[in-house]
């Protein structure tokens, strides 16, 4: 208890906190990590989950991309809904506090609990585009169709999220350091941070308040100033 109330304690004295997430985050909303390769995984798909989630598979085998894309990671949103770390975060905003998330999640929950200044490095389910004509669609136009999903010209509708192999956005990036660059106090919470490069980006944090909550250790842990080994749902549910 004494680590949450140092945290409660940091949170009052801070104007500019910076939160870096990642899957851990979702996990409490019910979105299940799909790194995580089950016996169901097994039946179902030929292939690992990082080879699906590739560019060169997108392009090569989209009709076993968009059934691997559909059932885990559109399908389990329609049941999630934020949890208390994004109402939490959505608040110090709101407050004031919070100068900006940063999330290697694609699935928008930040922004359904009221959060605004959102960077999400890895994109979102959310947006999609087409191909050959740019145009730009929902997240129904590739939840609701069978098979690939077409434009009405005929082209392709990508999901703009990042697959391996696809760089990351410089807008977004440069965002994300700057709200980590600038904070007061670093929340690091639901992620091992050892996905890079989006991992890398703690390391422009500059203050003297790094926080790590996360259930298991990272590489952060050492250089943590605060610790705190438990869900981030329940440790920022004290704050709403």
């Amino acid at each position: 208890m004494e680590a949450r109330e140092t945290l409660r304690q940091w949170v009052e004295e801070s104007n500019k906190i910076a939160f870096f997430g990642g899957a851990g985050v979702s996990t409490e909303s019910g979105i299940p990590d799909f790194r995580s390769v089950d016996g169901l995984y097994h039946q179902a798909y030929a292939y690992p989950p990082e080879e699906i989630l590739s560019h060169t598979f997108f392009m090569n085998r989209p009709g076993e991309f968009f059934r691997f894309y559909r059932d885990k990671i559109l399908r389990p949103l329609e049941t999630a809904r934020p949890n208390k770390a994004h109402q939490a975060l959505a608040r110090w905003e709101e407050q004031g506090k919070l100068t900006g998330v940063v999330t290697q999640n694609i699935d928008g929950l930040h922004q359904q609990a009221g959060s605004k200044k959102v960077f999400e490095l890895h994109g979102s389910v959310h947006r999609n585009y087409c191909m050959q004509c740019g145009a730009f669609y929902g997240i129904e136009a590739v939840r609701d169709q069978e098979g690939i999903p077409l434009c009405s010209c005929g082209g392709r509708i990508k999901p703009d999220v990042v697959l391996y192999e696809e760089g990351l956005d410089s807008q977004v990036i440069n965002g994300a350091i700057r709200a980590i660059r600038e904070a007061d106090m670093l929340i690091i919470g639901g992620t091992s941070l050892t996905v890079y490069p989006a991992a890398g980006l703690v390391d422009y944090y500059r203050g003297r308040r790094l926080v790590v909550i996360n259930r298991s250790a990272t590489p952060m842990d050492q250089q943590a100033d605060l610790l705190i080994a438990d869900s981030i749902g329940e440790v920022l549910g004290v704050f709403l």
